[in-house]
């Protein structure tokens, strides 16, 4: 992983072996106007809380509450972390070597994760955290991979839910920025005891299909989520 690290609220000149702390954030950062604009599209698909059954292939049958009705896609603007204003209190990475960014709360701290390219964490919760990783891949784009609702739906119903827990897909979210292309999810996953919420955000890029996730408890949720939202639309891939 070779990463830059840049600071949204104050200058820093600190340097260390993989972070380098940036004044200016347009160094790093493309900015995008704070209207949608030609080259940005959002489009959201929401689910209501009727049931539904999945069934995997050559895996335990598993409950996942889809909506019944119609997947309506709609534009909405782009979100504040998009739009040209830096959001207050937090810092960017930067990993021009493998080729993405994001940002993360900047009281969060950055640890090791194996399996993960970079990651970091809430100093007192560490199950509120953000971590990236990627695989290789000969797509060249997620709309490659097939409709976002059901790329998304087996990728938390056969990869990240365990066979113990009980998935709920409440949101489905699709975007277009410099011409990539990015899904973003938000879900719950629950067990007899314990439920955690997240958002992942997946792009593909370079030969690499890049995956962002970030999460916390249940029981902080609704308190965190929009904080938490911010992260998983921040997500860009970089050209390498």
């Amino acid at each position: 992983m070779a990463a830059s690290s840049i600071s949204l609220t104050w200058a820093s000149t600190t340097i260390s072996s993989n972070k380098l702390n940036v004044p200016h954030l347009s160094e790093c950062i493309q900015q995008t106007q704070t209207a949608l604009p030609a080259n940005t599209n959002t489009t959201t698909v929401k689910f209501s809380r009727e049931t539904a059954t999945y069934e995997e292939s050559h895996h335990k049958r598993r409950a996942l509450l889809l909506g019944a009705g119609a997947l309506t896609a709609t534009l909405f603007p782009s979100s504040p972390i998009l739009a040209q204003e830096k959001p207050a209190n937090y810092d960017a990475f930067v990993d021009k070597i493998d080729g993405y960014q994001y940002y993360y709360p900047s009281d969060w701290r950055e640890f090791d994760l194996t399996g993960y390219d970079s990651a970091f964490k809430d100093r007192y919760l560490q199950l509120q955290n953000v971590r990236v990783s990627f695989i290789p891949t000969e797509k060249k784009d997620v709309h490659d991979l097939g409709p976002a609702e059901e790329v998304i739906t087996d990728l938390v119903t056969k990869i990240i839910a365990a066979p113990n827990q009980y998935p709920y897909i409440a949101n489905i979210e699709e975007r277009s920025e410099d011409g990539k292309n990015y899904y973003t999810v938000e879900f719950t996953l629950s067990s007899p005891n314990f439920a955690a919420s997240s958002f992942v955000t997946i792009a593909i890029a370079n030969g690499r299909y890049y995956t962002l996730k970030v999460g916390a408890n249940e029981r902080r949720w609704k308190r965190v989520r929009n904080k938490l939202k911010v992260v998983a639309d921040s997500f860009k891939v970089l050209d390498i």
